[in-house]
């Protein structure tokens, strides 16, 4: 199993599509741990994967970004 470098608010591609009305495969990483929160970039959701899983549905990281998701 390959070990994913990923941080916070990073965009990555998922091997299948969210299945929601957009068919997205681009996620935001939400939360970094033992499990990964990934928010769907087309509906909004959140989606919450335990680290296994993640990897081995994880493609390609699109881009670092350093912004804050949600602003107070």
């Amino acid at each position: 199993m390959k070990i994913v470098k990923i941080e916070l608010y990073d965009l990555v591609e998922m091997k299948k599509p969210h299945p929601c009305v957009h068919r997205s495969k681009v996620f935001q990483i939400v939360r970094v741990g033992a499990d990964v929160k990934i928010q769907c970039q087309g509906c909004g959701n959140i989606i919450m994967l335990d680290r296994a899983s993640f990897n081995q549905r994880f493609k390609k990281l699109i881009s670092h970004e350093e912004k804050q998701l949600f602003k107070s």
